[in-house]
């Protein structure tokens, strides 16, 4: 039992940095422009759009793993490591459409399929495969930090969805209202949880 929780410790120790400490909106600014979408758009159901993303994440990262053992070992990986990283994603993107389809048949899955690719093609997904590779992860830790970094990605969502529906009130100056006050709303967010997480900012 203890080996086996020693095993699963890297793995829980990379979610909770995924989540927190290294949040993919964050402190990385992966995704802010479809985040703020998101903020405006009511018609797409965040818990849908959480469970695509962590989905995909979990599916696309094993398969950038060990895609990428193979081709650190070639001269060009540098150049074509963020090639395979996209094809890695387009690959989740059809097996989760496939078990959409399958599990959903045609009563509902029309707008889990719509909600698809905004979940799948963004720089969350790719960014967390980027760090995952250069950082030269292990397994346990590769899918620990995928799952963080997606759910990371969704809380972020949440915060900034609930802050924008706050912010839209007489309060804020008409020149502020919709896009600057949530991005400034983001900013303030990143660097509160930046200073949390133990950085410095250097000026």
């Amino acid at each position: 039992m203890t080996e086996v929780l020693k095993a699963l410790g890297p793995f829980f120790f990379y979610a909770v940095v995924g989540v927190f400490a290294q949040n993919a909106v964050f402190t990385r600014a992966l995704g802010v422009s479809r985040i703020v979408k998101l903020a405006d758009d009511p018609e797409v159901d965040s818990l849908t759009f959480g469970v695509l993303l962590c989905s995909v994440q979990l599916i696309s990262a094993p398969m950038a793993y060990f895609v990428n053992l193979w081709l650190s070992e070639q001269w060009y990986s540098t150049y074509v490591r963020p090639l395979v990283l996209v094809m890695c994603s387009a690959v989740a993107f059809f097996i989760v459409l496939l078990l959409v389809v399958l599990l959903f048949r045609s009563s509902g899955a029309k707008d889990i399929v719509a909600v698809l690719p905004m979940a799948t093609f963004n720089t969350c997904i790719l960014g967390t495969l980027l760090i995952g590779t250069t950082r030269h992860f292990d397994l346990l830790q590769t899918m620990g930090f995928a799952l963080g970094s997606g759910v990371g990605y969704v809380l972020a969502v949440l915060v900034v969805r609930e802050g924008a529906r706050k912010l839209d009130n007489e309060d804020v100056p008409a020149t502020f209202r919709g896009l600057p006050v949530t991005l400034l709303y983001i900013g303030i967010l990143a660097l509160a949880i930046y200073g949390f997480t133990g950085h410095l900012i250097s000026f």
